[in-house]
């Protein structure tokens, strides 16, 4: 169950619902968020919630039977939004798209990737600086310089930036470069860092492990969320099957699932959902059709010349199209 308590509540009452709930067998688990103070109760046999709804500084009282509670969409009556300041928000109606290069290149390609965007009138600028390659003799990213440029070229411009996160080592150099931390598919799992991620007030796209399950990813982002940080978004990109005739199977089952299990947002990636250039237009668009609150994908102005994952990325012409298509489709259903 969860118990959302009054704002402020003090540390005496505090101790006194905890211990009501002790003696009822419940262990609890107080969390801290940036807009909320909960406890977490966790127990082998259900109580009337009467017996404690009367106590000081309960604010209201859910009964969640998952074992992901905070993330669960049991408690939480309206959606999620993931609001980045200045007019952006994700979740809760709003469409987001978020577009770029898989690596950041340098100030070229940075200062290319944002005309693009401003000309499309997308607020969120995805890339790399630090890169999870299969081989260790493949590009990985500028590093801390190369974010740092890229956040300042970005922030001149009105755009945000999404970019991953691969160790707890690095959340204190890029805080304060990011709009947004992304977790990939190979730390979905990096239980450290999600705990660290928790005590940051920066959202944080959590991608889907490779071979992940749905519930798997949610009781990730429990972890996340346990920890203190409420600012959460979820994203299917793809997993590996039995099948070779894809970079990645993209589960698109995935997305409505998740909306009516979660609370959060749930973006889409295409782009790593099927590795394939001529596909990842029709796979953004049925994951639109199938709820998503946003997709991010990959492109660049000449994709065959790109540092990481050109078969995979769009050229500007490709990513136009698809952008018109995406928000005629999105306008479309929500009307």
């Amino acid at each position: 169950m969860i118990i959302q308590l009054e704002n402020e509540v003090n540390g005496e009452v505090l101790l006194s619902v905890e211990k009501e709930l002790q003696s009822l067998k419940y262990k609890t688990t107080h969390v801290q968020t940036q807009y909320g103070s909960y406890l977490v109760g966790t127990g082998k046999k259900p109580f009337d919630i009467r017996k404690i709804g009367h106590l000081r500084g309960i604010k209201d009282i859910h009964v969640v039977s998952d074992d992901y509670k905070l993330v669960s969409a049991k408690w939480k009556v309206n959606p999620t939004v993931v609001d980045l300041g200045d007019a952006v928000k994700i979740g809760g109606g709003h469409f987001s798209l978020m577009a770029g290069p898989c690596s950041i290149e340098g100030e070229e390609n940075i200062m290319d990737t944002i005309a693009f965007l401003k000309a499309n009138n997308i607020k969120i600028m995805r890339g790399g600086v630090y890169k999870p390659r299969s081989s260790p003799y493949s590009f990985r990213g500028l590093g801390i310089d190369g974010l740092k440029l890229w956040y300042k070229l970005a922030k001149e411009n009105g755009i945000k930036i999404i970019s991953e996160v691969m160790q707890v080592s690095q959340i204190e150099a890029m805080h304060d470069y990011v709009d947004i931390f992304q977790v990939g598919a190979r730390n979905t799992q990096n239980f450290n860092l999600l705990d660290e991620l928790g005590k940051v007030d920066k959202p944080v796209l959590l991608k889907r492990g490779i071979s992940g399950t749905i519930d798997e990813l949610l009781q990730s982002a429990e972890y996340i969320f346990s920890g203190g940080n409420e600012r959460l978004l979820l994203c299917e990109r793809g997993i590996r099957t039995y099948e070779k005739a894809s970079r990645n199977t993209f589960d698109i089952n995935a997305i409505p699932i998740l909306k009516e299990k979660s609370h959060l947002p749930v973006i889409a990636d295409p782009s790593h959902g099927i590795g394939i250039r001529d596909h990842v237009g029709p796979i953004a668009m049925a994951s639109t059709v199938a709820g998503a609150d946003g997709v991010i994908f990959e492109t660049h102005c000449r994709p065959e010349e790109a540092f990481s994952d050109g078969q995979q990325t769009l050229d500007y012409d490709e990513a136009t199209k698809l952008i018109k298509k995406l928000r005629l489709l999105s306008n479309t259903i929500a009307s």
